[in-house]
């Protein structure tokens, strides 16, 4: 085997029966300038390859003199330019935040094309490989996990293959993470459009999320654009779930779940990435269905939050209530928009119609597989 390429079982466990955690509390290290580090900390997985040489920067992981090991994981699938262009950018970003707070870095990249496309691409920018066979976003985030945690990591950074930072990315989100007082850091992203873009679909918002001010406290954040404190999943023995795997929203899943446990989710808005959109997402067609399927995982996640089966029946009818009452609410905004001839009430009515109509779908169980087509093996 390729000592540069590690596969999904080489790293420990399985994404969807992940490594249990070793009984017993583990104490945080001695003096440690960070009151996360050392906290649940899990020895590296057994199985990797005989003979695995470790690069530079795994090296650096043994330092004593690190003040903490950040690793910085890319989950790609099928898009080896974009991920090209944004391992361009990893040097500086990693200098500067070694620089700046005495850290060490590692950079994972997690293929999870069958086809091993993002191969050439990871290892020539000198990246880890890691390839994932299982298919969806919970089993590729859950290698990354495993990957990281056989780095000895202290923290893990997500960001999306298709993504840019923007300069001292890595830097403030790391700096905020060291602070102490937040398991886990949520960047800012903002998309991007090299082409013209449809007035409608500006005019709903499709594309503008939710934008919070610095430090502001988070229900729960995206992982394109995220850092999670490692200690904290170990003790509490989190992973992405696997039911979410090809529906999306594992992110909301985990870290909805994190927060109910105690974690501290803020937002660091300064550490900014773009987010270039291609032409095929820039169409009324997916706008709609991204903001039902939104709605159907949004939903779930706050049943499962639910313990107890009264429990999940009071919050699948509060869900309900939820998505019936937007869906009222947009229709009424609809007819405004018919007659006012406006073209922002049509396009943010047809919005929260259909996030509400997935609200309500999502109340009873019900997954839209958003990314099961692109998994789609076609035969013959």
């Amino acid at each position: 085997m390729d000592p540069d390429v590690r596969r999904r079982s080489d790293v420990g466990g399985s994404p969807f029966f992940p490594p249990r955690r070793a009984g017993g509390a583990n104490r945080g290290r001695a003096g440690s300038v960070c009151p996360h580090l050392g906290r649940g900390r899990r020895p590296p997985p057994r199985g990797l390859p005989v003979g695995h040489r470790l690069t530079t920067v795994e090296q650096a992981v043994t330092s004593e003199s690190a003040r903490a090991t950040v690793a910085v994981t890319i989950p790609t699938f099928k898009r080896p330019k974009q991920l090209k262009r944004l391992l361009a950018t990893m040097p500086e970003q990693r200098s500067e935040a070694e620089r700046d707070h005495r850290i060490s870095t590692v950079l994972l990249v997690v293929d999870n094309d069958p086809a091993g496309s993002a191969h050439e691409t990871a290892t020539e920018s000198g990246a880890t490989y890691i390839a994932e066979p299982r298919l969806g976003l919970a089993a590729v985030r859950n290698a990354a996990l495993s990957a990281a945690f056989a780095a000895g990591a202290d923290a893990i950074v997500f960001i999306d293959d298709d993504e840019l930072p923007h300069a001292s990315w890595l830097t403030t989100l790391v700096g905020r993470w060291l602070r102490g007082d937040a398991e886990i850091v949520s960047g800012r992203v903002v998309s991007t459009f090299d082409y013209p873009l449809d007035p409608w679909i500006e005019a709903g918002g499709f594309f503008r999320r939710v934008e919070f001010a610095d430090d502001a406290a988070m229900r729960f954040a995206p992982t394109n654009n995220l850092l999670l404190d490692v200690g904290f999943l170990q003790t509490h023995d989190l992973w992405f779930d696997a039911d979410f795997a090809l529906s999306g929203g594992e992110d909301i899943r985990l870290t909805s779940q994190a927060l109910a446990l105690g974690a501290r989710i803020r937002a660091v808005p300064d550490a900014l990435v773009t987010d270039p959109v291609p032409a095929t997402r820039a169409t009324r067609a997916w706008v709609l269905r991204r903001a039902f399927r939104v709605g159907t995982t949004t939903a779930r996640c706050g049943v499962l939050l639910r313990p107890s089966a009264a429990g999940r029946l009071v919050e699948r009818l509060a869900w309900l209530t939820r998505g019936i009452t937007r869906v009222g609410v947009g229709s009424l905004r609809l007819l405004l928009g018919l007659l006012s001839r406006s073209v922002s009430h049509r396009a943010r009515a047809a919005r929260q119609i259909a996030r509400g109509t997935g609200m309500c779908a999502g109340a009873f169980g019900t997954q839209y597989r958003e990314y099961q087509a692109r998994h789609t093996v076609k035969t013959g």
